[in-house]
């Protein structure tokens, strides 16, 4: 009989072939449109470039559950439309607004879902909604730290996490597999560290005191952490 050795199996999942086909394929495209050049020879140079960087910097395995839920999609694409609407009156009101420039701060939200998918999903659609952005992800803990605009107090904090928890519902809902349903619906997530920065001028940025706390994650400065 047969002992085990501790190696990994090499045996490739179902589908690997024509994953990296695609991707080989995007890659050409995209090289041609970095360089604004669809002529052969360079389609034929990004064509080679791309395989070099698919067989030697393998990514890791992004596996779908396969699941679509189409009515809460269109649930998610409503709310998301109004969001960005929302965010967009926001930012042009903060814009043209008389007085002092808005409270800005830099909010990590640790997610309920570990998935690596989710994850990302979650920080594509929140970066698409004006006035936050995506400024590191921390792939082991599950935390995306956002730069967001217009935060001053506890309640817009609390308003900012409780719409990043809603999206990552929303994207669970509508591709989640059972076990990250169960994952969403059965943690309230992790603590909320929060950075704020007071805008003095139009190019300059003062962190306002807070009490101190250890630094982690972008930049450095005074933290509070939340539940």
């Amino acid at each position: 009989m047969n002992e085990p050795t501790g190696r990994l199996p090499t045996t490739r999942p179902s589908g690997a072939h024509l994953t990296e086909v695609v991707l080989i394929l995007w890659l050409v495209v995209l090289w041609g449109a970095l360089w604004q050049d669809y002529g052969i020879g360079n389609l034929v140079f990004g064509l080679v470039l791309a395989v070099l960087v698919v067989r030697v910097f393998k990514l890791p395995p992004v596996r779908s559950s396969g699941r679509f839920n189409a009515l809460r999609a269109l649930e998610f694409l409503a709310k998301f439309l109004w969001w960005v609407f929302l965010g967009s009156v926001q930012v042009l009101w903060l814009a043209v607004r008389p007085g002092p420039q808005p409270s800005n701060a830099v909010v990590s939200v640790r997610l309920r879902s570990t998935d690596d998918l989710i994850m990302t999903a979650v920080g594509q659609v929140v970066s698409l909604i004006p006035g936050s952005l995506v400024v590191e992800v921390d792939r082991r803990s599950a935390t995306i730290y956002f730069h967001a605009i217009d935060v001053a107090t506890d309640e817009d904090v609390r308003r900012f996490r409780d719409r990043v928890f809603a999206v990552e519902r929303l994207v669970v809902e509508v591709m989640g597999s059972r076990e990250h349903l169960a994952e969403v619906r059965g943690r309230t997530g992790g603590r909320t560290r929060v950075r704020r920065f007071e805008n003095t001028g139009p190019e300059r940025a003062v962190q306002r005191p807070e009490a101190a706390a250890p630094s982690s994650g972008p930049g450095a400065g005074s933290e509070e952490e939340r539940q």
